[in-house]
C-alpha cells in the first residue's frame, strides 16, 4: 500500500429514531480491520448525505428516489400520539385520528409524514425540529404525532403516548446509491440480512471444472463409480471365484482329485 491510498472504511448515516448498534457490533466481529463510522443525520437530509457520497449506506425513512438509490425496507413503525400524563387520551389503550380532531396538533418542520392534511387543529406556528414540538406537549400548548422510535428517543417522564390506529406510518429502510454497490456495502447488507460469516454475498461465484462435470458428486467422486463400488463391496471371494470358474466345486475339487470317474460296464451273462 502506497502512503497516497487510504485505508478501507465504512460510513454508515443513520435517522433519529434508528439504533443501529447490533449491526455495527456484528460489522466490528466479522471485519475487525475495517472500521465502521457512525454518521446521524436529520431524516431529510439523509438522501442529500448519500448522493454527496458523505456516508456509503443509511438507514433511511421511506420513501426514497428508487430512481437513484437502492433500498430494502426493513420494517413499518407504530404512530402514536405524545401527550401530558394526566391527559383525556390517556384512558384510552389507541385513539383514532377523529379523536384528535379538536386537539391542537404540533407540526415540526422536521416532520417524517407527508401529511396530505394534518388533523386537529393547528398549532400558532411551526416547531423547528421534533424535540422542540415535545417540549411544547409538556408545556401542554399542543400534542404531537410521530413514530413510536421517536416518542421513545425523546421520553420524558411527564409525557406518554399512545398508539394512533389509523395514521400514516413510517418505514424504514437500509439504502445507499445503486451506481455506488461497493464489495463493503455488500458485506453490510449481509449482516442486515442476516446472513452468516460463510455466505456468499450474491456475487457469481466459479465452480472448479471437475464439480461442473455431469454425475458429479458433492462429496468427490463419480456417483457412477460409488454405485459399482458397494456392489461388489462385501461379496464372497470363494462365490466370485466359482462364478468366474464356471463350474461347481466339488467337480472342480474331484478333478484334481483323479479325473473323471470310470464308467461301469455292463454284467456278463453267466453261461
Amino acid at each position: 500500500m502506497t502512503g497516497s491510498e487510504e485505508s478501507p472504511s465504512f460510513r454508515l448515516a443513520y435517522v433519529p429514531g434508528v439504533t443501529p448498534a447490533k449491526w455495527v457490533r456484528i460489522w466490528n466481529e466479522r471485519l475487525p480491520g475495517i472500521p465502521l463510522t457512525l454518521v446521524q443525520v436529520p431524516a431529510a437530509e439523509a438522501p442529500g448525505v448519500l448522493r454527496a457520497g458523505e456516508a456509503d449506506a443509511g438507514f433511511v425513512r421511506l420513501p426514497v428516489d428508487r430512481t437513484y438509490f437502492s433500498a430494502i425496507p426493513l420494517y413499518t413503525e407504530t404512530t402514536v400520539v405524545v401527550v401530558p400524563k394526566g391527559h383525556l387520551i390517556t384512558a384510552a389503550e389507541e385513539v383514532t385520528l377523529a379523536d384528535l380532531a379538536d386537539e391542537v396538533l404540533l407540526h415540526p418542520l422536521d416532520d417524517v409524514f407527508d401529511w396530505a392534511a394534518p388533523p386537529g387543529e393547528p398549532a400558532f406556528e411551526r416547531p423547528a425540529t421534533t424535540p422542540d414540538a415535545v417540549e411544547l406537549v409538556a408545556a401542554n400548548v399542543g400534542l404531537l404525532v410521530v413514530p413510536q422510535s421517536l416518542a421513545r428517543l425523546y421520553h420524558r417522564r411527564d409525557l406518554t403516548y399512545r398508539p394512533v390506529v389509523d395514521a400514516p406510518q413510517s418505514g424504514v429502510a437500509l439504502s445507499w446509491p445503486e451506481e455506488a454497490t461497493t464489495d463493503l456495502v455488500e458485506d453490510f447488507i449481509g449482516i442486515v440480512r442476516g446472513r452468516t460469516v460463510n455466505s456468499t454475498r450474491g456475487r457469481t461465484t466459479e465452480r472448479p471444472a471437475a464439480d461442473a462435470r455431469p454425475g458429479r458428486s458433492d462429496r468427490g467422486g463419480t456417483q457412477q463409480n460409488g454405485k459399482q463400488a458397494s456392489k461388489s463391496a462385501g461379496k464372497p471371494a470363494a462365490r466370485s471365484s466359482a462364478k468366474s470358474s464356471g463350474k461347481p466345486a466339488g467337480r472342480t475339487a474331484g478333478a484334481r482329485a483323479g479325473g473323471r470317474p470310470a464308467k461301469r460296464g455292463k454284467p456278463r451273462r453267466r453261461s
